[in-house]
């Protein structure tokens, strides 16, 4: 198939930005294209972005500040514990992880030289030589087996402990060598090692007040629920950051972050909501960045409560949900129309062949009438916490208003609403943020026991899929099980997703290297060490 300037995709963009990287000059560049089959005119259009985006050099130096939405005084700087965005971002700055996903979601080694595996249970990990803690102390595998098994120590609270509780041993082969043996297969342990809480901390740390890491920046103060700054690690393995300093925190309101920006006193605001993004359009000096990368708001219906147990009243209200318009208007056009199951159309394993449920009011009608509730008021919980749930609230209940189906929307307080309501109302609204595999998703999200089951979705033949699927290196057949169940969720779940939100980030054009990121915005929270200072 001939590749032409409709065709091309970010991935291909990617090969080329990696083969630059790897020395092609722009000859090598145009015999490898066409050599592809790729078109004259998209020759010419991925030579010129490719020309644009590496024509202009990081500079070196300056102060960066920028502003998150989240904090509080539980705030920290152990990995293990991170469970807000403010905290990804400092663990970013401070820390590194084995590996790291790229721009296409792909896992590619960090501290880690090698990952490999025979058969997916025992997995060979060789440590990259040369890298050193902040406080000089050289990296070893003693450090990596102390930061993967606090995960196991209950004592710890690491918010990953379910997932690390597969491996079943961790082992240092020598100084620069860790074998991890799992419980059972996990073909996708490269990509889990990218989690943030994975990051790699000094063995023995005790006192995580200091961010003693092997990362871009040295922690200079830390104020929990305040703000951190770091400072330039200057021997740092990669070479970098670009940026002298980085200061971090939190503006929670979005018409004041975003106003912290146009005054200038920040040069980026983390995560605007669709309706605050137009304070940003026309001003000169100012852009948005958009990031789709699999977040979402859903709408949960515990189907082990009324009236989500009876089955045409959980398949009416998919049929009342108009996507199109929760797109349009509830996210102001930042986002793509979802399908009821959680794995994102930036995801390799994303089934595009499944369609999202028809908007179709009448369809909807019949099925309340059959399962006994027209006309009946049903609550549904919504809240600012879950990310324009109040929205997407408002069109349904205007869907639902023209059949007679009388939805009551309470809006309740963003404090306490993921310990008050989140998983325990009949029917409530739900965040997640971006996970990097499947695999992850519905062990955390769909499993019969899963942590965060929330609509006690509960089925054998997924978790037996869930599990065949987790040990599969053959990707042609992983991908065909993650389809079936993507279809399962969709079909038999009580969780509508209407939408993957795009993250919008706020920034001033000083600001540069931003790129997107499969594991959310603000480059995945790991923007401080790439991005420089122009102007």
């Amino acid at each position: 198939m001939t590749k032409t300037p409709e065709t091309w995709t970010r991935s291909d963009d990617v090969m080329v930005e990696r083969a630059i990287r790897g020395g092609a000059n722009r000859r090598d560049l145009l015999k490898m294209l066409l050599a592809g089959g790729v078109s004259l005119a998209a020759v010419d259009l991925v030579l010129g972005r490719a020309t644009a985006a590496f024509a202009a050099t990081p500079v070196k130096g300056g102060a960066l500040r920028a502003a998150g939405w989240s904090s509080s005084t539980a705030d920290t700087l152990d990995p293990a514990k991170a469970s807000l965005s403010t905290d990804y971002v400092r663990c970013c700055a401070f820390y590194n992880r084995l590996t790291f996903l790229d721009q296409v979601g792909i896992p590619q080694m960090e501290l880690a030289e090698n990952i490999e595996s025979a058969d997916a249970k025992t997995w060979t990990v060789s440590l990259r030589p040369g890298v050193t803690f902040h406080n000089g102390k050289s990296l070893t595998a003693d450090d990596v087996v102390f930061s993967l098994k606090r995960h196991l120590d209950p004592a710890v609270g690491s918010k990953v402990a379910k997932i690390a509780a597969q491996m079943a041993e961790i082992k240092a082969v020598d100084k620069t060598t860790v074998e991890i043996t799992l419980a059972s297969p996990n073909a996708d342990l490269p990509t889990i090692l990218s989690m943030h809480h994975f990051m790699i901390v000094a063995d023995g740390t005790t006192d995580f007040s200091k961010g003693n890491g092997t990362g871009a920046f040295s922690c200079k103060s830390f104020e929990p629920g305040v703000r951190s700054i770091g400072v330039r690690n200057t021997s740092y393995w990669k070479g970098g950051p670009n940026v002298d300093s980085f200061e971090f925190f939190a503006i929670s309101d979005d018409n004041a972050r975003v106003n912290a920006l146009l005054s200038g006193d920040i040069h980026l605001a983390a995560a605007i909501n669709p309706r605050s993004t137009r304070l940003v359009d026309g001003q000169k000096g100012f852009s948005l960045s958009k990031t789709t990368s699999g977040n979402y708001t859903n709408l949960n219906i515990r189907m082990d409560m009324e009236p989500g147990s009876r089955k045409d009243f959980v398949d009416g209200m998919k049929h009342l949900v108009n996507r199109e318009q929760i797109v349009k208007s509830a996210l102001r056009g930042f986002g793509e129309v979802g399908n009821d199951q959680p794995v994102s159309p930036v995801n390799a394993f994303h089934n595009a062949a499944l369609k999202p449920k028809a908007f179709d009011p009448e369809r909807a009608k019949a099925l309340f009438q059959k399962a006994g509730v027209l006309g009946q008021t049903i609550p549904v919980v919504a809240s600012d916490a879950a990310a324009s749930s109040i929205d997407m609230a408002m069109v349904i209940q205007a869907a639902g208003a023209e059949i007679g189906m009388k939805l009551d929307i309470q809006r309740v307080p963003s404090d306490g609403y993921w310990s008050n309501y989140w998983l325990k109302s009949p029917i409530h609204f739900g965040n997640i943020n971006p996970r990097p595999t499947p695999d992850i998703l519905f062990s955390l999200l769909y499993a019969s026991e899963a942590p965060w089951n929330e609509s006690k979705y509960k089925s054998e033949r997924f978790d037996k899929l869930m599990l065949e699927a987790r040990g599969t290196l053959d990707l042609a057949k992983r991908k065909t099980m993650y389809n079936e169940m993507q279809v399962m969720i969709a079909e038999e779940a009580g969780t509508i997703i209407p939408a993957y939100i795009s993250n919008v980030d706020a920034i001033s054009d000083k600001l540069k290297g931003l790129a997107p990121s499969p594991l959310g915005g603000m480059m995945g929270y790991a923007f401080a060490e790439y991005v420089w200072l122009a102007g």
